[in-house]
């Protein structure tokens, strides 16, 4: 979902985000709802396959981005810890 948000940032289309995203039109049109009905995405006037990150969608990215932060010390000292565990 974050990457769709991503992407959306400019005005885009479902066929851009399944491709980049990797996922099928099934699976994204799924998180698109879901994105849609919490407000992050907004669906084109003229063109209901066009989508665009709202700022709602802008302030969750940055959250998401900030507690992706916070998480990497303790990935980096799990992955210290793999390492030793498998030697």
């Amino acid at each position: 979902m974050k990457e769709i948000l991503v992407i959306c940032k400019e005005p885009v289309g479902v066929t851009k985000i399944v491709y980049q995203c990797n996922l099928n039109f099934y699976t994204v049109r799924i998180h698109l709802e879901g994105l849609t009905d919490a407000g992050l995405l907004d669906v084109s006037e003229t063109d209901p396959n066009l989508y665009k990150t709202t700022s709602k969608g802008m302030k969750a990215l940055e959250h998401i981005n900030a507690f992706r932060s916070l998480l990497m010390p303790a990935a980096k000292s799990l992955d210290k810890l793999a390492v030793t565990e498998s030697i």
